[in-house]
């Protein structure tokens, strides 16, 4: 990669390698999971990794909420629109990973760290849902001054729209809060993914920290409703009054209002805006049927990387929520969070 190259789209989270395997019944009954869910590994599941190797049909494919997003922005893009930042350790995982971004016309910007592991999730499928356990590795130690190294502070600045994960937050909200912040300040747009019900949950103070920088937040109805729970808002599942009451929390950059997109499956994706929050819109999904289904894993970051095309490009929100669609519906018809070949046109 060129010192030179500028990108239109700068992503940073936690670079992991999925581990997926399928009819994973047996395996939520035994480390006590839910079957639609995310969350950090505890010590009662360390085992898990070494059991998908040893029992199961395991397919390794690169994830990483952002990193999936990132290569899905990628795929709907000119080639280097988009770059990506996390932590790996300097092992043979990474490099599995730098192969699917090349593929996705992804670059990255990794910090690599000496003699740690790259991080890895257990995704366990059974029917339609995914279950994931993650343990974070070298992915939880990235350190703020890389945002600053001459291979990535010019990036930083070139950009046009800037995306993180809420992953990120249990661990790197210093190095959030630098990109939410010199966005703001620069007039950009900052997205930020919810990622998972235990970010609103456990890590809402890290999420007040960033909320006031956010031009646009992603989240899915679990997230939403979390959101909700944590916050004290009566009516958790109505999509509309969570989306409108994250729009209106307060904000930096006042110039510019915040969107609320909260996705919800197969069913609608709701939008609510801070510039009308009386004005929700909602837009239906063009449903699959269940044989079209191999796996929803990285629907949702499919979702987001779509969305993130449309805002690079300019395109309005209706085009965007439409390329998250389409590039969501794309990839549940795929193993793992990838994306069809030969490239089929999204805008």
């Amino acid at each position: 990669m060129s010192s030179q190259q500028s990108y239109q789209l700068f992503c940073m989270g936690n670079p992991l390698l999925d581990m997926q395997v399928t009819n994973g019944e047996e395996l939520l009954k035994k480390y006590d999971l839910k079957s639609n869910d995310a969350i950090l590994a505890e010590e009662k599941h360390a085992p898990i990794y070494r059991e998908l190797v040893e029992n199961y049909k395991v397919t390794y494919v690169a994830g990483g909420a952002a990193q999936n997003a990132a290569r899905g922005a990628a795929y709907v893009l000119p080639p280097h629109s988009v770059v990506y930042t996390g932590c790996v350790g300097d092992d043979d995982l990474a490099e599995q990973l730098k192969a699917a971004n090349k593929r996705e016309g992804l670059d990255q910007v990794y910090l690599v760290k000496k003699g740690e592991k790259t991080g890895a999730c257990a995704v366990i499928i059974s029917g339609h849902d995914r279950s994931l356990v993650t343990t974070l590795a070298a992915a939880e130690k990235f350190d703020k001054e890389h945002l600053s190294s001459p291979e990535v502070a010019p990036l930083i600045d070139a950009a046009k729209v800037y995306y993180v994960e809420g992953y990120f937050l249990t661990h790197g909200i210093e190095s959030a809060l630098e990109v939410a912040k010199k966005a703001s300040e620069a007039g950009k747009i900052f997205v930020l993914n919810l990622s998972a019900p235990f970010i609103p949950q456990f890590f809402a103070v890290q999420l007040q920290q960033i909320l006031p920088y956010c031009d646009v937040i992603i989240g899915n109805e679990a997230e939403a409703e979390a959101w909700a729970s944590a916050t004290g808002l009566p009516n958790k599942e109505d999509l509309v009054e969570v989306a409108r009451a994250i729009a209106t929390q307060p904000k930096s950059n006042p110039s510019r209002p915040r969107t609320v997109v909260i996705t919800h499956g197969p069913k609608a994706t709701t939008v609510v805006t801070s510039a009308e929050p009386d004005k929700p819109k909602v837009f239906d999904v063009t449903p699959l049927k269940d044989e079209e289904i191999v796996d929803t894993n990285g629907a949702g970051d499919a979702f987001a990387g779509g969305f993130l095309g449309g805002l690079v490009l300019g395109k309005s929100i209706e085009e965007s929520v439409e390329a998250g669609h389409k590039l969501g519906a794309m990839t549940v018809q795929q193993v793992g969070p990838q994306y069809k070949w030969p490239k089929v046109p999204i805008f």
